[in-house]
């Protein structure tokens, strides 16, 4: 099963990916996780696609190809993927197909989370993440407790992108290059549009009950 979630920035794919991957021993490929792994390298390419993010500018295809092929060719991964973040553009559709179909693998459905613009600013500008163990927080909807996170709050960060004029950019950059994806894969059949202003859990028992309907 290889899993495809859309939404802009906030509208909460690592969450929900994070949750499938606990819930059906899938494996996530996160764009923004692999280009923010190839920042903290401190490399040439690091700088490069930091100064790219940091403007709310998208990471050119060939940059991102790369990173994706490594995993997809990966035998050990084999129809157990979810993508966040990936595909964002219809170049990079077919690129994906084609490495799909070279690894015999196929996407079973995409995902879409639909959510408006206000509420994705205030998302993000509440957004935390701990620097040691990797949870994400928000302190509007769901605050780092004693009860929730173990780590010392000093921990809790804030990604340099994370300001209100880049996530307008980033969510005009959305609609502009990676809605028209949506009409693609309409046309295949395989896409299931969800209601992302809803709470973390009804958002994810309408993708099980979505996921179920893959296998009758």
């Amino acid at each position: 099963m290889n899993i495809i979630l859309f939404g802009p920035p906030g509208a909460g794919k690592g969450t929900q990916a994070d949750n499938l991957v606990q819930a059906f021993n899938l494996f996530k490929i996160s764009t923004g996780d692999l280009l923010r792994k190839e920042i903290n390298k401190k490399s040439f390419l690091g700088n490069k696609i930091k100064s790219m993010i940091n403007t709310g500018l998208l990471v050119p295809d060939d940059i991102i190809n790369n990173f994706i092929q490594n995993i997809v060719s990966n035998k050990s991964y084999s129809n157990r993927l979810v993508f966040d973040g990936y595909p964002r553009n219809l170049n990079q559709v077919s690129n994906l197909n084609i490495l799909l179909k070279k690894n015999n693998q196929e996407i079973s459905c995409v995902l879409s989370l639909k959510i408006e613009q206000d509420l994705v600013i205030k998302r993000i500008l509440g957004r935390q993440i701990c620097s040691s163990c990797g949870l994400i927080f928000n302190i509007f909807f769901k605050p780092s407790t004693n009860i929730n996170h173990q780590c010392d709050p000093k921990f809790l960060k804030k990604r340099s992108d994370d300001n209100e004029k880049t996530i307008k950019n980033r969510f005009v950059t959305y609609a502009k290059e990676t809605a028209p994806i949506l009409n693609y894969y309409k046309k295949e059949t395989l896409l299931y549009e969800i209601d992302g202003s809803s709470d973390i859990s009804t958002i994810y028992q309408q993708i099980c009950q979505i996921i179920s309907l893959l296998d009758t």
